[in-house]
């Protein structure tokens, strides 16, 4: 069976079920607000504690990223996942989640074939195009500082 364009467009639409999108958002809205909220507090509980700002801010989100794999790990950051949708897309622990989650998937197949190769699967790709931007940015600002403009 071959379809046009508009023709997939119409059964997709069809086949789709509708957005609660007087739902989604608010949840959204409020999950990711709370997440924010938690590395905040985690933030200020480090520094009561007697860290720096800096280290703070580290030991914050080196926190949020155990505690979302911990929770993608115990099967609570799906299901969380299911009723704020992308609230649970900030970034730290979106990334946490998603680097976790294959690895899970795949554990099946062993450590280093399952785990270790599809830990990457998402994480690959973040970490080359990274690398490669800071590598491009640091050739701008060498030839900026080599030039004189900063």
């Amino acid at each position: 069976m071959k379809l046009t364009k508009n023709e997939y467009g119409r059964l997709a639409k069809l086949r789709s079920p509708n957005s609660k999108i007087y739902r989604n958002v608010p949840m959204a809205f409020l999950v990711g607000g709370l997440i924010c909220v938690v590395g905040q507090v985690l933030t200020e509980l480090y520094k009561a504690a007697g860290a720096e700002e800096e280290l703070a801010g580290t030991l914050t989100s080196v926190s949020l990223v155990a505690l979302s794999a911990v929770l993608t790990g115990m099967g609570l950051y799906s299901r969380l996942a299911k009723y704020a949708g992308a609230g649970t897309l900030v970034p730290i622990t979106g990334f946490a989640n998603a680097v976790v989650s294959p690895a899970l998937e795949f554990r099946t197949e062993g450590y280093v074939p399952g785990v270790g190769a599809k830990i990457f699967t998402i994480a690959g790709p973040v970490i080359v195009y990274g690398l490669a931007a800071s590598a491009v940015y640091g050739v701008i600002l060498f030839i900026a500082q080599m030039s004189g403009a900063v």
